[in-house]
């Protein structure tokens, strides 16, 4: 759970850096930096927590790098309203995850438990600040949420 999440965490900042990069001068540009702030809290924690318990992260990092900011840079080309239904897409796999992840846990970890509690609130409030802000793109959409739930299995396993 822990190397999951943390590539999860590293890929959304990913997502967010490549974003900006694009979207840097637009109104949507704070929001996107709130969101991507709150993704490196919660990157920060789940590399103090890869540490702390011995866990390596994923052997797919390097490719969780330039992949996220890919996307982040192409939703952005695609404008602010493609960029924000890039995260509506990717929060609403994430939300599924922590879900699982939570029933899973019970009151085993306690810790562990309520920090991804809090991830899943902040990333319910991602995607719904974004869902305000964007636009139908039905292909896309289901593209990135394919892509997501693969990222997810893929670092589960490597």
């Amino acid at each position: 759970m822990i190397r999951v999440n943390q590539a999860g965490e590293y890929g959304a900042k990913r997502i967010y850096e490549g974003q900006l990069a694009v979207l840097k001068n637009t109104p949507s540009a704070p929001l996107l930096e709130h969101m991507k702030a709150q993704e490196l809290e919660h990157l920060e924690k789940f590399n103090t927590l890869l540490v702390h318990n011995q866990v390596r992260p994923t052997l797919l990092q390097p490719l969780w790098h330039v992949a996220g900011y890919a996307l982040g840079v192409a939703t952005g080309l695609l404008g602010e309203r493609a960029a924000m239904a890039c995260t509506v897409a990717v929060e609403e796999v994430i939300d599924d995850h922590y879900e699982s992840q939570l029933t899973h846990l019970g009151d085993s970890e306690p810790d562990l438990s309520e920090l991804i509690y809090t991830c899943q609130r902040e990333e319910r409030e991602h995607r719904d600040l974004a869902a305000e802000h964007s636009s139908s793109y039905p292909v896309m959409t289901h593209a990135i949420k394919a892509a997501s739930r693969f990222a997810i299995w893929c670092s589960t396993r490597l």
